[in-house]
C-alpha cells in the first residue's frame, strides 16, 4: 500500500505515524503524513505545527515560519507555535520578528526561563543593547541564581567591548554553575584574545564536555592547539567539527593546510576541492591546491590552478615563479622563460620585492591577500559562543543527556555517513540474507540510521507494494514467505508504520520460528514503540512499560538462543538492561559482545559508561579509551571529566 493509500485511514492514525516519523528524525517522511491531515482537516492547528517543526529541522526556516503562522491563526494560545516560529525567524536573522514571538510567548508563559533567554539573544543579535540589558536584568531579578543570565549579560558587555565587566560576569556565572558551557566558551575567547592558548585550550575543553554538539568550540580549540604546535590534536578537532557541521568552510580550509603540513597531501587536496566547489573564486584555496598538485606530481593540474590565480592577480609573483617551475618540469621551456622574464622585468621596474611583510599564522576569513596563502583562517569576529535555547515544552524529541549510551543496532538499508568512523558491521546470517533477491537494497547493521529523503521514501512505498504482491503469490515455501514478511516489515519500519511492521514480524516468525534475524528486528520495533509511548506518557512509572520491556528482552533471548554468536543482539540486550539499571546483567552482555567482536567500539563505549555507573572508575576509563581509539572521540570528554573527579 502506497502513501496515498493512507488517505482512507483515520486521520488520528496518520497523525500518529507522522509523529512517529518526526520522533525518529524522519522529517521528510513526516511531512508527507502531516500533508494528508492538513488536506483532510485544514481547521486543525496541530498538523501545521508539527509540519512546521519538521521543516525547521530540515532547515526550511521560511516554510517552518509559514506553517507556525497557520497554526497560530487556528489556535493563538499554544506557546510552542510561537517558540518554533521564533526559532525559525532567528535562523532567518529576523531578530525583530523573533523577539515579538518571544514576548508573546512570555505573555502566555511568564515563568519559562528559556523564553527570556531567547528574547535577550534576539535583542543582542539585533544590537538592541538597551532592551537586552533591561530584559537580562529582569531575568537576574526573577532568577538570581540563573547562571545563563550572567552569561548573557557578559555577552552584552563583550559586544560593547567592556572585557573587564564581561570577565567578572562570566566568573559569577561559573561560581553559580560550573557546568555552564557557554560561560566556559566565553572565558576561553577572552584567554584566546590574550594569546593564552594553553589556558584557552583547557577552557574550550570544558565547554566541549558540556556542549559536545557545538562545532564552534572545536574550531576554536583547534586554533589554540595549532598555536601550540599540537598539529595532530588540531586535526582531530577539525574532524569533529566537520562531523557536526560538514559544510564548515573554516574547518575544511584549515584542515587542508594542516594536512599539507603533515604530508597528507592527497586528502588536503580533497578538502580544498570542497572549498572550491563551494566558491570557485577562492583564489587562496586555488593557489594552495596548485601547490599540492605540484607536490603530488599533477603538474598540468597545478599549472591550470596557478594560471587561474595569475589571470585574476597578474602581479602575484610567487604564483608566476611556481608556474614557471612546473612548466620547466613538463618541458615547456618557452612558457617557463616567459614567466621568469615577467618576474625579472618586475624586479627591474621595482614592482617585485619578494614576500610582503612577515608570515602571519592566522588571517581573517575576509582577508583575501594572496601573500597569506599559508595562514590559517579565523572568523572575521571571534565572539562568545552565543546559543539560543531550542528546547520547549511538548518537544517530541528525546532530550540529550551528557553520558548518553550508544543506541541499539538496527537492520536497515540506510546509514549516516561519518567523517570520523568508517566501520562495516558484519554478521553471517545478515550476509546470507543479502545473497537473496528479496531485499530492495543492501542490508546494513548500524546504530546510526539515516532519515529518508523524498526519493528514498517513495522507493520504500514502492517496495512495500511490491512485497505485498509477492506475499500474496507465495503459498508453499514457508522460509521464503518468512523472508518476504521481514522485507515488508522493514519497509513499514522505514516509513515509521511501526504497528504494521510488528504485524509482519509476527507473521515472519509464525512462518519460521527459527528465524533469529526476525526476533532481533521485532525486539527493536517493540522497543521503538515503547520509546514513542514514553514520550507521550507523563507517568514516570507505568506498570505496562515493564511488561513491554520484558517482551523486548524475550525476543532478544530467543535470537541469542538461536544464534549465540550474534554480538549485536548481546549489545541491544545490554542496552535494555541499562535502561532498568541492571548494570551487572548489562556488563555480562557487553563482555560477550566484545569477546565475539574485539573491535566493537560502541560496546567498549557503553561498557565504559556501565563501569562508571557501577563505580569502577579505572575499568570505565580504560574502556572509554579503547572506544576513543576505535573512533568514538566523545569518549575523551568523559574520560577527562571523570579523571578530574
Amino acid at each position: 500500500m502506497g502513501l496515498n493509500g493512507y488517505a482512507q485511514i483515520n486521520t488520528d492514525r496518520v497523525m500518529a505515524i507522522g509523529r512517529n516519523a518526526l520522533y525518529f528524525e524522519d522529517y521528510v517522511l513526516s511531512i508527507q503524513y502531516f500533508n494528508q491531515v492538513v488536506n483532510a482537516k485544514p481547521y486543525l492547528y496541530e498538523p501545521y505545527f508539527y509540519r512546521g517543526l519538521a521543516k525547521f529541522y530540515l532547515e526550511d526556516f521560511s516554510g517552518a515560519e509559514q506553517d507556525c503562522t497557520e497554526a497560530i491563526e487556528r489556535n493563538p494560545y499554544v506557546v510552542n507555535s510561537y517558540e518554533v516560529r521564533g526559532l525559525s525567524r532567528i535562523n532567518r536573522k529576523d531578530y525583530l520578528g523573533a523577539a515579538e514571538d518571544y514576548r508573546q510567548a512570555i505573555f502566555y508563559s511568564p515563568e519559562q526561563q528559556g523564553l527570556y533567554q531567547n528574547l535577550v539573544y534576539c535583542e543582542v543579535s539585533d544590537s538592541n543593547f538597551v532592551a537586552a540589558t533591561e530584559d537580562v536584568d529582569m531575568m537576574i531579578r526573577k532568577w538570581p541564581r540563573n547562571a545563563k543570565a550572567y552569561t548573557l549579560k557578559a555577552d552584552i558587555e563583550l559586544k560593547k567591548k567592556d572585557t573587564l565587566q564581561a570577565e567578572g560576569l562570566l566568573d559569577k556565572a561559573l561560581e553559580l554553575d560550573p557546568y555552564e558551557g557557554q560561560a566556559w566558551s566565553g572565558r576561553a575567547i577572552l584567554s584566546m584574545a590574550q594569546q593564552k592558548y594553553e589556558e584557552a585550550e583547557e577552557q574550550f575543553g570544558k565547554s566541549i564536555h558540556l556542549l559536545p554538539k557545538s562545532s564552534g568550540n572545536y574550531l576554536n580549540r583547534a586554533l589554540c592547539r595549532y598555536h601550540q604546535n599540537k598539529l595532530g590534536d588540531a586535526l582531530k578537532d577539525y574532524d569533529m567539527a566537520l562531523d557536526l557541521d560538514p559544510e564548515s568552510y573554516i574547518a575544511h580550509y584549515n584542515r587542508a593546510l594542516l594536512r599539507s603540513q603533515v604530508g597528507d597531501d592527497n586528502r588536503a587536496i580533497e578538502d580544498f576541492n570542497f572549498v572550491l566547489k563551494r566558491d570557485p573564486e577562492d583564489y587562496l584555496a586555488l593557489y594552495n591546491r596548485g601547490r599540492l598538485k605540484e607536490l603530488t606530481g599533477d603538474l598540468r593540474g597545478a599549472i591550470q590552478d596557478y594560471t587561474t590565480v595569475i589571470n585574476h592577480y597578474p602581479d602575484f609573483w610567487t604564483g608566476i615563479l611556481a608556474r614557471a617551475a612546473c612548466r620547466r618540469k613538463i618541458g615547456d621551456i618557452k612558457g617557463a622563460e616567459q614567466d621568469e622574464f615577467r618576474v625579472t622585468k618586475a624586479q627591474i621596474d621595482k614592482r617585485y620585492s619578494g614576500r610582503k611583510g612577515k608570515f602571519v599564522k592566522t588571517r581573517k576569513q575576509s582577508d583575501k591577500d594572496l601573500e597569506n596563502y599559508e595562514s590559517m583562517v579565523v572568523a572575521d569576529e571571534t565572539e562568545m559562543e552565543r546559543k539560543y535555547n531550542s528546547e520547549y515544552r511538548g518537544r517530541v524529541q528525546d532530550k540529550r543527556v551528557e553520558e548518553e549510551l550508544e543506541p541499539m543496532f538496527v537492520l536497515t538499508y540506510y546509514e549516516k555517513p561519518s567523517e570520523v568512523k568508517r566501520v562495516i558491521n558484519y554478521y553471517e546470517a545478515v550476509e546470507n540474507l543479502k545473497k537473496t533477491d528479496i531485499f530492495s537494497h543492501r542490508l546494513l547493521l548500524t546504530n546510526s540510521e539515516m532519515p529518508l529523503d523524498e526519493a528514498m521514501a517513495a522507493e520504500q512505498f514502492k517496495s512495500l507494494n511490491s512485497n505485498s504482491d509477492r506475499i500474496s503469490k507465495e503459498t508453499s515455501d514457508a522460509v521464503h514467505l518468512s523472508h518476504l514478511y521481514l522485507a515488508r516489515a522493514m519497509d513499514y519500519y522505514l516509513v515509521q508504520d511501526l504497528d504494521n511492521a510488528l504485524i509482519d514480524l509476527n507473521a515472519s516468525i509464525d512462518q519460521n520460528a527459527q528465524f533469529e534475524v526476525a526476533y532481533f528486528v521485532r525486539a527493536l520495533v517493540r522497543y521503538r514503540l515503547i520509546q514513542i509511548n514514553r514520550a507521550r506518557d507523563d507517568k514516570k512509572d507505568n506498570p505496562a512499560r515493564l511488561m513491554e520491556l520484558n517482551a523486548v528482552r524475550s525476543d532478544l533471548d530467543k535470537a541469542l538462543n538461536l544464534a549465540p554468536d550474534f554480538p549485536y543482539a548481546y549489545f541491544n540486550r545490554a542496552n535494555l538492561a541499562m535502561e532498568i539499571n541492571d548494570y551487572r546483567a548489562a556488563l555480562v552482555d557487553y563482555n560477550k559482545a566484545i569477546k565475539l567482536s574485539p573491535e566493537f567500539a560502541e560496546a567498549y563505549y557503553n561498557r565504559g559508561l556501565c563501569q562508571l555507573f557501577m563505580g569502577h572508575k579505572a575499568e570505565g576509563i580504560s574502556d572509554l579509551s579503547k572506544a576513543g581509539e576505535l573512533g568514538i572521540y566523545g569518549s575523551y570528554n568523559i574520560i577527562k571529566r571523570y579523571s578530574e573527579k
